[in-house]
């Protein structure tokens, strides 16, 4: 499906090297936005640009670190200089790693925290002039958060931390709609469940590989695609209205 009112869009993705953030920005670029790509991994992302132009797309591959602040104010500069001013956020950008709480080094919790909250908070921040200028000017403004089903569970090993910081971003999307939706901007919280991503990969201790090996194998998994389908077609509504809550999860999933 086509959704069509998001032509002529500037978007923002965080995270957009891979996975999630990669699928939304293809999908948001095949819609006809220009979409700003945001991450580390550079050649990665130029990659992931390279095959949005491919497609007849825009996109602008823009190397930055959201636990940075120097780093997001010289991709805003860049962004600015190219696109002008943005009027849709993706805040992808995340990172789990799993232990047990009496095993998980310190420096690794705060890696979560700098990465899964606070590069929130500064990317919404520092587009947050762009989203209600776009909104005063009448037209349509979104700030997406990737946030997941993580934020609710209480029965599995080893997430305390990073289920806490998705909570953190739940929370924070419902407070910012306080702030936002007064000015026509709309926020909207997304809740993934079990999804095909790198996850797994930095996950070093086996029983938690083989615990979220349980998972896909009990409920199957999500698609990127499919979750880059949501956030467009979230986007796409008519300005005054918002969907400011999804939990999206496989069917088996509960």
């Amino acid at each position: 499906m086509s959704y069509e009112n998001l032509a002529g869009r500037t978007a923002v993705v965080t995270g957009a090297a891979s996975g999630i953030g990669e699928a939304i920005a293809v999908r948001l670029a095949a819609e006809g936005a220009k979409v700003a790509l945001l991450a580390r991994r550079a050649e990665r992302l130029d990659a992931v640009a390279e095959k949005i132009r491919a497609d007849g797309g825009q996109a602008l591959a823009v190397v930055a670190d959201v636990t940075d602040d120097a780093s997001v104010a010289t991709a805003v500069e860049r962004i600015h200089a190219a696109y002008g001013t943005v009027d849709l956020v993706v805040n992808n950008a995340g990172i789990a790693l799993m232990n047990a709480i009496e095993d998980a080094p310190a420096e690794e919790s705060q890696r979560m925290i700098d990465t899964n909250v606070t590069g929130v908070v500064r990317v919404t921040s520092a587009f947050a002039k762009d989203l209600t200028a776009a909104a005063a000017q009448g037209r349509s403004a979104d700030l997406v958060n990737i946030s997941s089903i993580a934020a609710h569970l209480t029965g599995f090993q080893g997430i305390a931390v990073y289920g806490a910081t998705k909570a953190a971003v739940t929370q924070l999307s419902a407070l910012l709609r306080g702030e936002f939706g007064p000015r026509d901007v709309r926020v909207t919280n997304i809740e993934p469940g079990v999804t095909e991503t790198e996850i797994a990969t930095h996950v070093e201790d086996d029983g938690m590989r083989e615990q979220l090996a349980g998972l896909v194998e009990a409920f199957g998994a999500l698609a990127p695609a499919e979750l880059a389908d949501v956030v467009a077609y979230v986007t796409s509504r008519p300005r005054h209205m918002n969907l400011r809550q999804l939990m999206v999860l496989p069917t088996r999933q509960v």
